[in-house]
């Protein structure tokens, strides 16, 4: 491992934003990502004996979930969420389950890591309450569930 880049000598990577390609069919970048990771859900087994420990709760890993990964951007022209969503809407979620990539990238535009996910799917498009009083930006969200998530970089 090359110098600096262990976990207590190296330097924490900060996001300025993040790119997204999910088979082509969305590609940008994003502000704001969540929900990369994954859980087990925990199996407990009951176990009786004798001697000191009479009683143990052995704690065993279950079934493996991943959790939904949620995307967000200032809303744009671009129409390409909604068109993905529209597939899962008419019934053709076979049609628009994807693979993608969300690479997070530093203040200088270098892409410091890179996660891979499967068969994913948008569950969810919205926007925020959007009101002509506001000089906010306006923010659309996307949901995405899948079937499996890693980090390659």
């Amino acid at each position: 491992m090359p110098a600096g880049t262990d976990a207590l000598t190296g330097d924490v990577l900060v996001a300025a934003f993040w790119g997204v390609d999910i088979g082509g069919a969305i590609t940008g970048y994003f502000t704001e990502v969540s929900g990369i990771g994954s859980e087990s859900e925990v199996v407990e087994h009951k176990i009786s004996g004798s001697g000191a420990h009479l009683d143990i709760v052995r704690k065993q890993p279950g079934r493996l979930k991943w959790g939904d990964i949620t995307l967000k951007r200032g809303i744009t022209a671009s129409m390409d969420i909604w068109l993905w969503r529209q597939q899962v809407e008419t019934g053709d979620v076979t049609g628009a389950r994807k693979n993608g990539t969300i690479t997070m990238y530093d203040q200088e535009s270098t892409a410091v890591a890179t996660w891979e996910f499967t068969a994913a799917w948008p569950s969810k498009v919205s926007t925020p309450a959007l009101t002509a009083d506001s000089n906010a930006v306006s923010v659309e969200e996307l949901t995405i569930v899948h079937e499996g998530i890693k980090r390659l970089t």
